[in-house]
């Protein structure tokens, strides 16, 4: 059954009596959580998990000694550095626990264009979790641009493999009366992305679940997506990109993408496209797709490289780069 994700600012964090409350009493402390950050002007810019791991790593950082230490760096802390009247409904709702006598924060907050993002503590090793990082800034670039630029009008918009929100929060909040879909195949992304609507005030968001498309009807004015695009050995959801060296996924909601645009209407797809011999991997494989009289498209690098460090393995031994790239595909009227 599919389920749609909201917030009910009603409920008495107090009293949990299922699985299901315990979801709803979390997400409300969430939300709380949050609404204390932001009065509290918290701000953190969420880096590569290499670069979060090598920080970490210097000895003055073993422990908290600040919000954006909790929050954003996922630093255990000690008593004192929360208020009592925070940490209690926090410790009750499992946002967080204890840890070699310490507290440690099971979710992070993120900022990007005065908006807080909760998304999944450091190091992402769940298979459920919600990744937040560089690539989020540079999908938050390309979607920022395409509503400057684009002139068409934006009624109905859906943001595939939502995570975080971030896609969907953007749109809304740029066009207020779109109603704007965010869907994921993980419940945890779906219930922080409704914390994050309700935190930025983006009540033309509805979080939904679905596997890229599938469980939603109609066509849309606009389509974005930020999808995992590693191929990952352990198949973990938030970075398993499929076949490919993961643009197996990308080329599923691209062409699934495009059959469901309104005249006008625009896909904006930012992905990773690993090169080999110097053939890129994804546009082979889209081209084919998108080269067609009905569809106009462009196509760019962000960044010609990211995540180096996986041609050290196996999997990627014959690839040269990984490049960060967004491909615009549009319906012609």
């Amino acid at each position: 059954m599919n389920q749609t994700y909201t917030l009910e600012p009603t409920l008495d964090t107090a009293d949990v009596v299922d699985a299901e409350r315990l979801n709803e009493t979390r997400d409300l402390a969430l939300l709380q959580l949050g609404q204390y950050l932001q009065a509290e002007d918290y701000r953190f810019v969420t880096v590569t998990p290499l670069t979060h791991e090598r920080v970490n790593q210097r000895e003055e950082n073993r422990t908290a000694r600040s919000l954006r230490d909790i929050f954003g760096w996922s630093r255990s802390f000690e008593n004192g550095l929360l208020p009592d009247e925070r940490i209690q409904p926090l410790l009750a709702s499992g946002v967080l626990r204890a840890h070699a006598g310490l507290w440690v924060s099971d979710v992070r907050w993120s900022s990007l264009d005065g908006l807080l993002f909760v998304h999944s503590s450091f190091p992402t090793v769940a298979h459920d979790s919600v990744f937040f990082g560089p690539d989020t800034y540079r999908f938050a670039q390309a979607i920022e641009e395409h509503l400057r630029t684009s002139t068409h009008p934006i009624r109905t918009a859906v943001d595939i493999g939502c995570g975080s929100g971030v896609g969907a929060i953007l749109i809304a909040r740029a066009r207020r009366d779109a109603q704007v879909l965010a869907v994921d195949i993980n419940p945890t992304a779906l219930r922080f992305t409704a914390v994050n609507a309700s935190l930025a005030g983006t009540d033309n968001v509805s979080a939904y679940h679905s596997d890229i498309l599938a469980s939603t009807t109609g066509e849309f004015d606009l389509i974005v997506a930020n999808p995992p695009y590693m191929q990952d050995t352990q198949q973990r959801a938030y970075r398993h990109g499929g076949e490919h060296l993961g643009s197996e996924l990308s080329v599923r909601i691209m062409a699934q993408a495009i059959e469901r645009l309104t005249p006008g209407g625009s896909l904006v797809l930012y992905t990773g496209a690993p090169s080999v011999e110097g053939v890129d991997l994804f546009l082979q494989q889209a081209r084919p797709l998108i080269d067609r009289e009905d569809l106009a498209w462009s196509y760019r690098e962000m960044d010609p490289d990211v995540f180096g460090e996986e041609l050290d393995t196996e999997t990627y031994r014959k690839a040269e780069r990984i490049a960060a790239v967004v491909l615009t595909v549009t319906k012609r009227r």
